[in-house]
């Protein structure tokens, strides 16, 4: 089978060489939805819910002087601090683990523990909140 198309303006003649032709044409796997069925929403209002998943839980604004968050992802193996203990700055808070390297967490200012947001073996995100200060 020959074939002619154009590209930016030069047409080229290619020959194609059929293998196998399917004598039944199959169905599309995926139609987009079409009719009355499929709704439009604004951008403002909020996703609906999807069953079977739990949404992820919203994290109150904090005010950043006062807690510590995670330089990196990883999972906590130690944390050196208590509840109501007083710290100076680069005290140790906690120690990450990331791909079998350990990452000591320090205490950005002095401040005393008001809530310890992470346990040993929890897995952690980046800028996450391990510790807030009083």
């Amino acid at each position: 089978m020959k074939l002619q198309i154009a590209i930016d303006g030069k047409t080229y003649e290619l020959d194609v060489e059929v293998i196998e032709e399917d004598p039944v044409p199959r169905p599309l796997s995926y139609l987009p939805p079409y009719g009355p069925s499929s709704t439009l929403r604004s951008l403002q209002d909020p996703p609906p819910p999807v069953a079977g998943y739990a949404s992820a839980p919203i994290e109150t604004p904090v005010d950043e002087a006062h807690v510590c968050r995670s330089p990196i992802a990883g999972v906590v193996v130690g944390v050196n601090v208590q509840l109501g203990q007083t710290l100076q700055q680069d005290d140790p808070i906690m120690v990450l683990e990331a791909m079998k390297m350990e990452t000591n967490v320090t205490a950005s200012g002095a401040g005393t523990i008001k809530a310890i947001k992470v346990a040993v073996g929890d897995g952690v995100k980046v800028n996450q909140v391990l510790v807030e200060f009083e």
